[in-house]
């Protein structure tokens, strides 16, 4: 695959503690004990969207997922047409849905089946690469689609209020999330010059860690 990088790295999620930044980076000689999963938060936010990194020790079983991409569920779509992979009753009563943002919303399901055969949910995921083409007739992917749908199922409890908080989808109010989840993968997100299938916008692929036993 093509990959033309534009854009953000940022991110890191739980699976065990959230850890700000400084913190971490002042432990000099630090080191992740064999069972640990530590992950670092940007400073005196308590709602991130991404953390800035991620250890793991030595004996931390990880699981990684292949890049995947969403499912045509749209049978009034054209053949091959972005349309064809979203789902339309996920995005039912919310108006000024995007393309990339109703596909990311069937890729991020999509991962949380995935994860959930192999024991998992997306409260494990440590690290997520996301791979976005620009949708037809505009100059860039379309990031905020994107994120407005990363945060349908990551990054949605304040950390400090540990409550739900709100998310948009498209341009309606915002409302509870499809996923409770408060984990932060260390992320990066890129557009690229073309994806495996004609008609997709979104792939993601993501790191998991099984908790310590």
């Amino acid at each position: 695959m093509k990959r033309r990088t534009k854009v953000v790295i940022g991110t890191a999620l739980t699976a065990s503690l959230l850890t700000g930044g400084t913190a971490l980076a002042e432990g000099k000689g630090w080191w992740p004990g064999p069972k640990e999963v530590r992950v670092m938060l940007p400073e005196s936010q308590s709602n991130p969207a991404i953390a800035t990194g991620v250890a793991t020790g030595g004996e931390v079983a990880i699981y990684q997922s292949s890049g995947l991409g969403p499912t045509a569920l749209n049978p009034s779509a054209p053949v091959g047409s972005p349309e064809l992979y979203t789902d339309p009753a996920l995005t039912q009563g919310a108006t000024g849905v995007t393309v990339t943002e109703a596909q990311a919303l069937v890729v991020l399901r999509n991962i949380k089946t995935n994860l959930e055969a192999a024991g998992l949910t997306l409260a494990d995921v440590i690290t997520m690469k996301c791979y976005l083409m620009k949708p037809p007739g505009v100059e860039t992917a379309d990031y905020a689609g994107w994120n407005r749908a990363y945060r349908q199922y990551f990054a949605n409890i304040d950390l400090t209020s540990k409550e739900v908080v709100p998310v948009p989808m498209g341009t309606s109010a915002p409302k509870a999330p499809l996923v409770a989840n408060k984990a932060r993968p260390a992320r990066a997100t890129m557009e690229v010059a073309s994806l495996a299938v004609k008609g997709w916008m979104v792939e993601v692929e993501v790191t998991a860690a099984y908790k310590a036993r």
